[in-house]
């Protein structure tokens, strides 16, 4: 884009720095420094960031990365940097703090590296310097991404509700099995019983499913399976497989 304001476009001029002389590193940005005013030249006092306002510190920094910075968008991360001359690095660091655009910066093979990670801070970045598309794209891999995110969380929790129901419904269909083997099955009372036989014609049935279906409560579909659970032969029974019936 180029500036509506005409001290906006020296400003940016003065961020592309080396190329607004002819050393861009494409064609798009090549053309663009043609068509901004001005022979700024390539050092830190072509433009006088303390006395400038903010909408040409601004197209200042977007002429920066235009110049020097790349954006990187993989499945799980966004990094955007500008690669700058090693004494540059900490006062390019300086100024995007004071637009409050916090970035670390590092030295990387003899040149100055000022990176952002935050893909809040990077949308803000985008924003602010007009690259509206690419701001959209960052947003739709994030919604895209919180979206992945939560279904797989979602699917976790059914897997692992799923994995507990299963189990039980095992344990409590054995428990029926000897029960009714050890002939104490028949003898509790109607409620428990009806639980028991539903258990078995619908063993992947919920609590809430079963009560449904008996006309009776959660709490005493609940109750029923306790009562199976803690279930003991009379006297006169076998043992459950395991237990032993006390002799008097």
């Amino acid at each position: 884009m180029e500036p509506a304001r005409a001290c906006c476009r020296l400003a940016e001029r003065a961020g592309l720095g080396a190329a607004a002389l002819g050393r861009a590193r494409s064609p798009a940005i090549a053309r663009l420094a043609v068509r901004l005013p001005g022979t700024a030249p390539a050092d830190e006092a072509a433009f006088d960031w303390s006395a400038s306002r903010d909408h040409c510190r601004v197209a200042y920094l977007r002429g920066v990365f235009l110049a020097t910075g790349s954006l990187s968008l993989s499945a799980g991360h966004s990094h955007l940097e500008f690669v700058v001359p090693a004494a540059t690095a900490p006062v390019l660091a300086q100024r995007l703090e004071e637009m409050e655009l916090e970035g670390s910066w590092r030295i990387r093979r003899g040149r100055g590296v000022v990176t952002w990670k935050s893909a809040d801070r990077i949308l803000r970045f985008l924003r602010l310097t007009g690259a509206g598309g690419s701001a959209l794209d960052l947003e739709s891999r994030q919604v895209t991404r919180s979206l992945h995110g939560h279904l797989n969380r979602v699917l976790n929790a059914e897997t692992a509700n799923l994995s507990r129901s299963v189990a039980s419904a095992s344990r409590q269909l054995a428990r029926i099995d000897e029960l009714e083997q050890a002939g104490v099955l028949g003898d509790l009372p109607k409620a428990v019983r009806d639980v028991a036989q539903l258990r078995r014609e619908l063993p992947e049935a919920t609590f809430t499913e079963l009560a449904d279906r008996l006309g009776l409560s959660r709490a005493r579909v609940q109750r029923a399976f306790a009562q199976l659970d803690t279930e003991t032969p009379r006297e006169g029974h076998p043992a459950l497989p395991g237990e032993t019936v006390a002799m008097r």
